[in-house]
């Protein structure tokens, strides 16, 4: 079952939304981001979190639904590939 992003994650959210997968590790395999509407580049700094978490366990993380808007923001902080977008 895919980890559901929260539709806002923001500065003020995204410390508490890091700990939260950290803590479902194994269903960060796939990130849904089908809810996910307000957010600013803090999000970009939790999916980076999870990455490095599951990579250090041999894993991968699948983002899925990815709205157009994380693509492009995504893009301007130049991470598109490493993330997999």
């Amino acid at each position: 079952m895919p980890f559901l992003l929260p539709s806002t994650v923001t500065h003020e959210t995204a410390l508490q939304l890091e700990k939260e997968g950290l803590l479902n590790l194994p269903a960060l395999a796939t990130v849904d981001c089908s809810h996910l509407n307000n957010f600013d580049s803090s999000v970009l700094t939790v999916l980076i979190s999870w990455q490095t978490r599951l990579r250090a366990t041999h894993q991968q993380l699948l983002i899925i639904n990815v709205p157009e808007k994380l693509r492009v923001l995504a893009g301007v902080y130049g991470i598109s590939t490493l993330l997999g977008l």
